[in-house]
């Protein structure tokens, strides 16, 4: 019988002509499993994902219990599904009063296409402003706003109206007019290398969309639910988007995504046309009960101000090896080496060395450091010094 391998090669779809090709049959809180019992410390939470760790037991145990009650029953928004009910009413309860909308779909690319529509809907304007190395999702509208020539040219003609500006530049805020639809943002850029605002960089964007009745929308795929030391960076930066977008841990595990603004403008779509969004398995009652049990994980643990603690103690373990800087805040880490050039090895050789990395997509100067908030302080410890080893051996050039 072919082996697992060559059935992933032979018929799953790929996205690079070198895969990581790790095989995982099980996983729990901080760790992944190979067939043959070998651990890997997961050091990047499936991208942000599993920020309550692996199979925790609460959203286990709310998966299994939704299951046995119903799954699908009917495209999204027609029938009362109290999973969904139920974590839409929480989520409104720990974001600001004007976000107590949601429109829950199944991933992070659909949700942005939706703060797309609803802006244009609402403003009856069509420009998108977007910043460079952004980075939205895949799909061609997300496309369209993403800050990265290398992925946008070969899939051109892309979604019109759409203009780029400068994370971080004071001149984002005066190219926002009576022609602009919607300013679309990661308040802390996750795949340029974790890149924070300036102070006053996020006011500066609020301030020019009142004045010119223009959306501000934050993508919070990356930073949500406790991430970067709060349980959403709108908290760190004090500034309140009109539209919120979040996925990735928005489901504890599970495929979600949604879009989250007030009453008043989600009810631009229900009408002229009626059905203005639609998705058939947007809130899946399986996917909310996790992500409902999930989110209370995170709050009931204050994991959000346990993740800037654990940041502390891997910028202590790491502060002796040969890295040149640590940029972020929390569990959203880059960490950028004296010789970036080691950077491909160190991520292709960490599972021997019983680590998972990652780079980042428009930032080839540093790897990133983004484990579950749920990772211990032994774990971290042991983390460091696995990484320790894993750099001695990719800058001497040994094996293990």
């Amino acid at each position: 019988m072919p082996s697992f391998r060559q059935l992933f090669l032979e018929h799953i779809g790929q996205t690079s002509p070198s895969p990581l090709m790790l095989e995982i049959e099980r996983a729990e809180g901080s760790f992944l499993y190979g067939p043959d019992g070998k651990d890997y410390l997961d050091l990047i939470s499936g991208v942000s994902v599993s920020n309550t760790g692996h199979r925790h037991p609460a959203v286990v145990a709310a998966v299994k219990e939704q299951a046995d009650r119903y799954m699908h029953l009917m495209v999204y928004g027609e029938v009362i599904q109290s999973p969904q009910v139920l974590y839409a009413s929480r989520l409104a309860s720990v974001l600001p009063p004007s976000l107590g909308s949601v429109f829950f779909v199944t991933s992070g690319s659909e949700a942005i296409e939706g703060a797309i529509k609803l802006a244009r809907r609402f403003t009856g304007r069509n420009e998108i402003i977007y910043f460079r190395n952004a980075y939205h999702g895949s799909t061609t509208g997300a496309l369209s706003v993403q800050g990265s020539e290398l992925y946008r040219n070969a899939f051109r003609p892309l979604m019109p109206s759409t203009t780029i500006a400068e994370f971080n530049s004071p001149a984002a805020a005066e190219m926002i007019s009576s022609k602009t639809a919607a300013v679309l943002i990661e308040p802390v850029q996750a795949e340029a290398g974790v890149i924070q605002p300036r102070d006053g960089f996020l006011e500066g964007l609020r301030n020019a969309c009142n004045r010119h009745g223009a959306m501000l929308i934050f993508d919070e795929v990356q930073t949500g639910f406790g991430r970067t030391g709060s349980l959403f960076s709108l908290f760190r930066y004090n500034v309140t988007p009109d539209i919120l977008v979040l996925a990735k841990a928005l489901g504890g595990g599970m495929p979600l995504g949604a879009f989250i603004s007030s009453a008043e403008i989600m009810s631009s779509l229900t009408h002229d046309p009626t059905l203005g969004h639609i998705t058939t398995f947007g809130g899946h009652p399986v996917c909310c009960a996790a992500g409902l049990a999930s989110l209370e994980v995170t709050v009931s643990e204050e994991l959000a101000a346990k993740a800037l603690t654990k940041e502390q103690l891997i910028r202590d373990g790491l502060a002796d090896m040969p890295f040149r800087e640590i940029r972020g805040e929390g569990l959203l880490l880059a960490v950028v080496p004296e010789e970036p050039a080691v950077i491909p090895a160190m991520v292709a050789r960490a599972p021997e060395y019983g680590l998972l990395l990652d780079y980042f997509l428009f930032c080839d100067t540093a790897f990133r450091i983004a484990p579950p908030l749920t990772i211990s302080d032994d774990e971290i410890r042991l983390a460091c010094r696995r990484l320790k080893c894993l750099t001695e051996a990719v800058l001497s050039g040994s094996s293990q």
